[in-house]
């Protein structure tokens, strides 16, 4: 039974390189790293600017190995659609950005596997909450105004039959 020795690391999309963490943690497992920070860049290219979770499953004996990528945070992945640099500092008062209705629900399908909720409806209505801490309004509205109002069916046309 070949041996696999997993490396968890957390890389800049599209931006990995052989130095550390990625060098120093796959060195030793006698692979073609080269290759490995190649595969990781190709298929994190899509998440440029964010953190990204990537995990590298090496087979020492045969030197193969298969990259994983796992999502983005929640607030990444909110800050990127907004182009900013970061969340607010003090959301209460200082607003980053305004997003969509359909920038948020967008963010909340890439998102939900890694949610609780059971459908986009109130996946969108937990990533509303991360728009609250990071200082970030949907259509012009606090978004607990927002979260009101997907619950009274506001907005059913944009989540259609789920």
């Amino acid at each position: 039974m070949p041996e696999k020795k997993v490396v968890e690391l957390i890389v800049s999309g599209g931006q990995a390189n052989a130095g550390p963490p990625l060098g120093p943690a796959l060195g030793p497992l006698g692979v073609n790293i080269v290759a490995i920070v190649n595969k990781i860049n190709e298929v994190t290219k899509a998440y440029a600017g964010m953190k990204v979770p990537v995990k590298i499953s090496v087979d020492t004996e045969e030197k193969t190995f298969e990259v994983t990528v796992g999502t983005p945070t929640a607030s990444a992945l909110i800050v990127a659609e907004l182009k900013v640099e970061k969340g607010s500092g003090t959301p209460n008062s200082v607003k980053v950005g305004d997003l969509s209705m359909e920038q948020i629900v967008k963010i909340a399908k890439i998102k939900a596997p890694q949610l609780l909720s059971s459908n986009t409806k109130d996946a969108t209505k937990e990533l509303l909450g991360t728009c609250v801490s990071l200082g970030v309004t949907v259509e012009g509205k606090d978004p607990r105004e927002v979260q009101k109002e997907i619950a009274s069916g506001t907005y059913d046309n944009v989540f259609g039959s789920d």
